[in-house]
């Protein structure tokens, strides 16, 4: 069974286009298995409910930003292990950098083309 049968990703992003094309793209590359969540917050909740292997997270988010979210994720034992990727508008150095520190897996900058999307979770996950 392909890869892209069995994995669980989820995708948070305040804005439902961009959720909407993130998910588009996804079940374009053969992936079943997407939940969604606009808020950090809420997606925390879900994952402890519902686990993944791969988060893909919008960094400009209010409430909580991509990074706020990726600290929560990687502080608790449940959650610590899923891959992430940030998505971002803003890739300036000092994001990237608080990113990888905080264990950020990937990211990538839009706008962006579905097969840059699908490049970058096949760094993370390997070939779909």
């Amino acid at each position: 069974m392909a890869l892209r049968d069995q994995i669980r990703i989820m995708v948070v992003d305040d804005m439902s286009t961009s959720r909407g094309l993130i998910t588009q793209a996804l079940d374009g590359f053969g992936i079943r298995t997407v939940y969604t969540s606009d808020d950090g917050a809420a997606a925390l909740v879900q994952l402890h409910r519902t686990p993944v292997h791969l988060v893909i997270s919008d960094y400009n988010m209010p409430n909580m930003d991509g990074l706020t979210f990726l600290h929560h994720l990687r502080s608790q034992p449940a959650t610590q292990k899923i891959g992430f990727i940030l998505i971002t508008g803003r890739a300036e150095q000092q994001i990237m950098d608080q990113g990888r520190k905080l264990g950020m897996n990937n990211y990538l900058k839009k706008p962006f083309e579905p097969m840059d999307l699908r490049r970058c979770i096949e760094t993370v996950v390997g070939p779909l």
